[in-house]
């Protein structure tokens, strides 16, 4: 830089660039975020060139090779992003663009990514109600889809150790961020062909919590035809409780967070447990109750042998005997005879009930209670019959 008059500064080109990239090097922050819309990124030689624009500005981004490599997520035109970035300034030309170190889709990205599958599947009943299977009541063993190590994973193996220990959990790791649903599909496929060996009842797919850009991988279409075909009750517990993926619109069974989904899968062993001790108390009401049956039958049944018992019958049989004699005796004519009376027969042997049978002269027998005497009749007087 030479000097001019008047005190104004005067630079080459060459100057004037160099001291407008000194100045943007102290005056700027080394990293910044940067929200904003991609426009026409296109590829060359490896890097990414776009454009991010705004309402009312834009300004040049590149993606330098070495570091594409390294995103978990590439935009395409029309995509929101939050960008990690830096101010590179090339001196030589005076342009100036943002050097982008790391990128992620925003928020309403990823929302219209959501609407845009919810709108392809819908129509194909996918998200129906009536496709939804149940879950298995006392599944012997579950395959846990989700991060290897990972929050979300303590807490999913605390809780079932906590709820129901003796279901089995074969923990299939998977990455849960970034482009890897084909790797999600992928590991989804080779747990259900092996459920059978395995005894997999039920699949959990589970990310713990973050972003609801974080959450983005489980809008894809390809991983929701996967989950429809999958052979097995799939359950997702997803980041949090608001979160909801086009994941959880395929699954059978979604739940607020990973440990909800857990819950929903295995049964409660202390509510089992107090639910077998209501069973036993009502089993021993029964039993009890049955058993006093029981006893009340057979009391009446030896009741009834007892009165059956031959023994008995032949008492019962002489009491009646004896009642009978008894009454046979006072009803026998002998006893009358006893008492006093005598009976009185013809010549025929006939018992003579009434004077009108008697003759003057005839002969009769009368038996008395120690003998007969043969009697000849002399005078016959009849009673006067009753007015």
């Amino acid at each position: 830089m030479s000097d001019a008059s008047g005190g104004i500064p005067r630079y080459s080109i060459s100057e004037l660039n160099q001291a407008i990239g000194s100045l943007l090097e102290r005056g700027f922050a080394p990293r910044f975020l940067l929200d904003a819309t991609v426009s026409r990124p296109q590829l060359k030689k490896g890097h990414l060139w776009l454009t991010l624009v705004d309402e009312q500005a834009s300004i040049s981004g590149v993606v330098w090779a070495s570091q594409l490599n390294r995103l978990s997520y590439v935009p395409e035109e029309g995509d929101g992003v939050l960008v990690v970035g830096k101010l590179n300034f090339w001196a030589s030309r005076a342009t100036l663009s943002v050097q982008v170190l790391d990128i992620r889709p925003s928020l309403s990205s990823v929302l219209r990514q959501f609407e845009r599958v919810r709108e392809r599947l819908e129509p194909e009943g996918l998200f129906e109600a009536a496709r939804q299977r149940p879950l298995p009541e006392m599944p012997g063993a579950v395959a846990v889809l989700t991060s290897v190590p990972s929050s979300a994973l303590a807490d999913l193996l605390r809780t079932a150790a906590e709820r129901w220990p003796a279901t089995r959990l074969v923990v299939v790791p998977i990455p849960v961020q970034g482009p890897v649903e084909a790797q999600i599909c992928s590991a989804l496929e080779a747990t259900w062909r092996q459920a059978g060996a395995l005894g997999i009842e039920a699949i959990l797919l589970a990310r713990g919590g973050g972003s609801r850009e974080d959450l983005a991988v489980f809008d894809g279409e390809a991983l929701a035809r996967c989950l429809a075909r999958c052979p097995l009750p799939v359950v997702t517990g997803l980041g949090h409780e608001d979160d909801t993926t086009i994941a959880d619109l395929v699954a059978d069974y979604r739940a607020a967070t990973p440990t909800a989904a857990m819950v929903a899968l295995l049964p409660d062993r202390r509510a089992a447990l107090s639910h077998l001790k209501q069973l036993q108390a009502h089993l021993a009401q029964l039993v009890q109750l049955r058993l006093a049956g029981e006893r009340q039958h057979l009391q009446q049944t030896c009741q009834r042998l007892n009165e059956l018992h031959p023994l008995q019958l032949l008492t019962e049989r002489r009491r009646d005997l004896a009642q009978a004699m008894a009454l046979l005796r006072a009803l026998s004519p002998a006893h009358l005879v006893e008492r006093g009376f005598c009976l009185v027969r013809n010549e025929q042997g006939q018992l003579v009930r009434s004077v009108a049978q008697l003759g003057r002269e005839q002969q009769l027998l009368l038996e008395l209670t120690d003998g007969t005497a043969l009697i000849e009749v002399r005078e016959i007087q009849a009673r006067p019959s009753a007015p």
